[in-house]
């Protein structure tokens, strides 16, 4: 069986959420406001939360996740 990544979006408080690994990280900046991601203690990334999803439905989002481990 492959990986499980967990995929989670509250439209009350309009969060949209991606876990690739259960394990404990802390969210962090990107270039976007409306983006986090979420990284290992290591650096590693481990997920990403978009706010205000719904506020992206007439206009496209891209953005690349790096990991900042050196």
């Amino acid at each position: 069986m492959g990986k499980e990544i967990k995929v989670w979006y509250d439209k009350e408080g309009d969060y949209f959420e991606v876990l690739f690994e259960r394990k404990a990280g802390y969210f962090r900046e990107t270039e976007s406001d409306a983006v986090m991601e979420k990284v290992d203690e290591e650096g590693n990334i481990i997920g990403f939360s978009i706010l205000k999803m719904s506020a992206l439905k007439d206009k496209p989002l891209s953005i690349s996740l790096k990991s900042h481990v050196t």
